[in-house]
């Protein structure tokens, strides 16, 4: 560690470390509000707290083979930084491109790694939240305080991925292993390897492990939808001999992606079955001849209604009609000492199973929250355009897109920070706390997803833990993108926000 950067640690650690704004998590999500700390507010002191051993979030998370953006990266770049390579990139590439951005934005003095949150506190006679730290590399415990509270740290818990407790489990004699807890040291070479899921990461660890292992099958209780989708544009590559300036390649490629998942979106809304037809029909001449479509490849929901596995350049396919990778759609009875025993009867045999289950949602990292020493309860509290949270002061949180890249609404949420920050310069504030409005006592409460808008499992499992919404405006989300890039930059900051 430079010289400056332990300085700044010792200016910011410890019982007395103070910062005007505490970022948690150095994700794409934290290091694009770091950015925008750093460019738009340079006067304003702040910190970024990491638990992992280094930047990225999902992306140092996620080590398992073949681990890729199931986005364009054009979208999930930011805004402010032109991606260059190609439109679905390995996650190594991602870590490359977040490593350029804590460089060019001078980052690397601000962030603290090891440093795990477990408690925050608000107190309103005092203007300011305490942090609680523990060094998960020392075990030392810290103290910070800040006048404002930025969380950044995604979604799902990064150290409990979710596994059906399966019987007899316990009996399998081969390897089981989750996606989020790849080791370092599993070959899957000349092994029959059995992938438990069908979701994105099944798509992406699937084509990656067949290329060397004897063969792969993938056990799916029931089908999701399928995109093959090319790893470079087509209109990249007629843009390519121009030899455009990257900001105007990365500006045009973005709007063409906007405005292809815009229509992937609106259609699943407003005509499932187009699309529906659109998505079965666009894999059918990939699939081996013979492959049962209705069985293995049509979905049971909506289209959109679960994220759809995007397939780069085919290859998923093109492992199927290798014969390397096959599927059988049923569910599991139990474990036996040699494989899985599904429903009807068959085992299907492996040396290693993959269980690409899915994971935990852990709604602003599980970290107990305490206002004026009253402890929150998420559950029974609402969002605010889904940023802010009621009764919560001073406290903002990102969260993306489910359908459209992540990126894309974290930076219309950085948008809406950046303002709300000047609005209270202005009006001389140093507390901003969303509070229902006389007309909406009585509001009816709705879950955070509606099951008829998004129903993936991992978010059905948490609905109980997370936070609520209303029925009206300010206090809905999990809007499309074609609707928030209008209504958010045009957000009344003082419809359901209080200043004192």
């Amino acid at each position: 560690m430079t010289s400056a950067a332990t300085a700044e640690q010792e200016r910011t650690s410890g019982e007395d470390g103070h910062v005007d704004v505490l970022v948690i998590g150095a994700g794409v999500s934290g290091l694009g509000a770091a950015h925008r700390l750093r460019t738009r507010f340079p006067e304003r002191s702040f910190a970024v707290l990491e638990a992992q051993d280094a930047p990225g979030g999902t992306w140092w998370t996620h080590k398992f083979p073949g681990a890729r953006s199931d986005s364009d990266l054009f979208t999930y770049g930011y805004r402010h930084k032109p991606w260059r390579g190609p439109s679905i990139a390995a996650g190594s590439a991602i870590l490359e491109y977040l490593d350029e951005v804590i460089e060019e934005d001078d980052l690397a003095g601000r962030i603290r790694y090891h440093h795990k949150v477990t408690g925050a506190s608000w107190s309103s006679s005092e203007h300011r939240w305490t942090v609680e730290v523990t060094r998960t590399d020392t075990g030392e415990h810290l103290r910070f305080t800040a006048d404002f509270l930025w969380m950044c740290m995604g979604y799902y818990n990064h150290e409990e991925p979710y596994r059906p407790g399966w019987p007899g489990l316990d009996r399998f004699e081969g390897t089981v292993v989750h996606p989020q807890q790849w080791p370092d040291d599993l070959d899957t070479t000349g092994k029959r390897v059995l992938v438990v899921g069908s979701g994105s990461t099944a798509a992406t660890v699937i084509p990656a492990i067949a290329r060397t292992a004897a063969h792969v099958t993938m056990l799916q209780r029931s089908p999701s939808y399928w995109f093959a989708a090319p790893t470079v544009h087509e209109l990249a590559t007629m843009l390519e001999p121009l030899d455009l300036p990257a900001e105007w390649t990365h500006e045009i490629m973005r709007r063409q992606y906007v405005q292809q998942f815009d229509w992937l979106a609106t259609t699943g809304r407003d005509d499932p079955e187009q699309l529906h037809e659109f998505l079965v029909e666009s894999i059918r001449p990939l699939l081996p001849e013979g492959t049962d479509v209705e069985k293995h490849f049509t979905p049971r929901y909506r289209p959109w209604q679960q994220r759809i596995a995007f397939v780069p350049d085919g290859d998923f396919f093109a492992a199927m009609r290798e014969g390397k990778v096959s599927i059988v759609t049923d569910t599991i009875t139990e474990f036996t000492e040699k494989g899985v025993q599904v429903s009807s009867g068959e085992v299907v045999e492996a040396d290693i199973v993959v269980t690409a289950t899915g994971f935990n949602l852990a709604p602003f990292g599980d970290i107990p929250f305490e206002v004026d020493g009253e402890p929150v309860d998420f559950a029974q509290r609402v969002t605010w355009r889904g940023l802010m949270i009621s009764g919560v002061p001073n406290m903002a949180y990102a969260f993306g897109y489910f359908r459209h890249s992540w990126t894309l609404r974290v930076d219309l949420v950085n948008d809406v920070v950046e303002r709300i920050f000047e609005h209270m310069a202005e009006r001389g504030a140093t507390t901003v706390v969303p509070r229902l409005r006389p007309q909406d006592e009585g509001m009816a409460l709705r879950p955070w997803s509606d099951p008829e808008n998004f129903n993936a499992g991992y978010v059905m499992r948490s609905q109980d833990r997370m936070f609520r919404q209303g029925d009206r405006d300010p206090w809905t989300h999990m809007h499309e993108h074609d609707h928030e890039r209008v209504v958010l930059p045009q957000a009344d900051l003082d419809d359901g926000l209080e200043y004192r």
